[in-house]
């Protein structure tokens, strides 16, 4: 089993910045990469960026590239993503989540969830 709590959602101005953390408990963290999603209401869960176990590995989706960053301190069993530029159109619950497997988009990859953050970017 592994536990985790997203934090750091909020209320931003579009172009503000927003860090979103996500920490672990139980399973050994360092076996898993790790994953942010998010849903817009009325919309499916979608894959925002995944990071490997080691850290030296990520994958964004287009949406993000460029003004997200995901990062992992293994140290600390914490898992983090930077939004930068953020844009109305991020609003969205955000839910970080663990997978055996690299690389994986879909949500059916990953074995546990997070009960998501709330992130909402005002016009």
């Amino acid at each position: 089993q592994v536990q985790l709590v997203e934090s750091g959602g909020g209320l931003v101005q579009a172009g503000g910045s927003l860090r979103l953390s996500c920490a672990a408990s139980g399973r050994t963290f360092t076996r898993y990469a790790m994953g942010w999603f998010r849903q817009a209401p009325g919309k499916e869960r979608e894959f925002v960026a995944a990071i490997k176990w080691s850290g030296s590995s990520t994958v964004y989706a287009d949406s993000a590239k460029g003004r997200f960053s995901i990062s992992r301190d293994n140290a600390k069993n914490t898992v983090y993503l930077q939004m930068n530029s953020l844009k109305p159109e991020d609003t969205a619950v955000y839910y970080c989540a663990s997978s055996s497997r690299w690389y994986v988009a879909q949500r059916s990859g990953y074995d546990y969830w997070g009960q998501g953050t709330q992130v909402t970017v005002s016009s």
